[in-house]
């Protein structure tokens, strides 16, 4: 196949995605940071969104968490239509997020940190630390993660460990879609690894991962399907095991557009 052909999806059975939004509009006064945008996540998937500064990948982001409305557009969960009005509501119907700064306490041990407003007691104010304890190192287990101590306290950590700490606390609630904003950012090649790694097992635990990122070579390593924003619209949806690096890049610097790029379009 060659860079840029456009093919239809060769799935056969019809699979419902855990998070389908459709055609997503927001403008800030004359300002179109998205328009028509769609996007789907399925089970055991980890897309990657990208695209040029001012693409509307964050937009984007704060809507799937809750932090912005959409001016219009559909979005469904489960193929459930559902308004996501406000980050506690984005919680309760299952979608967790990391943000870049990873709102995380440095004077706070690991366990305090995943439970952080939402800790276990046993009525009263009675905190059930060693409950929380259990299920912080369950957690991280999961993730394969390498810290040593659920009790060390946030500001002993290296960086790839307390992104690994700000993915295990999205963990806490059972969540079924988690969205990463830069994770890898700033963090060593053994730190971005640890992260990558993370990433993967919440892939494996069935989760739907929306994956932010400027690093390419982080988005391939990791990612099923790699969707292009450009200026606020789909410029393309790519398979990430078969596309090369220069039509993902042709699509991000609009070298190369592909009508209205979306979801159902594979390109290669």
């Amino acid at each position: 196949m060659h860079d840029g052909e456009q093919v239809r999806s060769m799935a056969t059975t019809p699979r419902t995605p855990l998070l389908s939004m459709k055609q997503i509009t927001k403008r800030f006064n004359a300002v179109e940071a998205l328009v028509g945008v769609d996007l789907e996540v399925y089970p055991h998937e980890v897309v990657a969104l990208v695209g040029d500064n001012g693409a509307g990948k964050s937009t984007l982001a704060n809507i799937v968490s809750g932090v912005l409305t959409p001016d219009a557009g559909l979005i469904e969960l489960a193929g459930e239509p559902v308004t996501i009005g406000s980050p506690s509501a984005a919680h309760a119907l299952g979608i967790a997020t990391v943000f870049q700064d990873l709102a995380l306490c440095d004077n706070l041990d690991v366990t305090a940190n995943l439970f952080l407003g939402r800790e276990v007691t046993a009525g009263g104010s009675m905190l059930r630390d060693g409950e929380m304890e259990q299920i912080t190192k369950r957690i991280l287990h999961d993730l394969n993660s390498p810290i040593p101590s659920v009790k060390t306290e946030l500001h002993a950590l290296s960086g790839g460990q307390r992104q690994a700490v700000a993915i295990a606390r999205t963990l806490i609630g059972n969540p079924r879609i988690v969205v990463l904003d830069e994770p890898t950012a700033a963090l060593s090649v053994a730190q971005t690894a640890e992260v990558l790694t993370h990433i993967e097992r919440l892939r494996e635990l069935g989760l739907g991962v929306i994956l932010i990122s400027h690093n390419m070579v982080d988005v391939r390593a990791v990612s099923d399907r790699i969707e292009v924003l450009r200026h606020g619209r789909n410029n393309g949806s790519f398979d990430a095991s078969t596309a090369s690096y220069e039509s993902i890049l042709a699509a991000i610097t609009g070298a190369t557009t592909y009508g209205d790029g979306r979801p159902g379009l594979r390109l290669a």
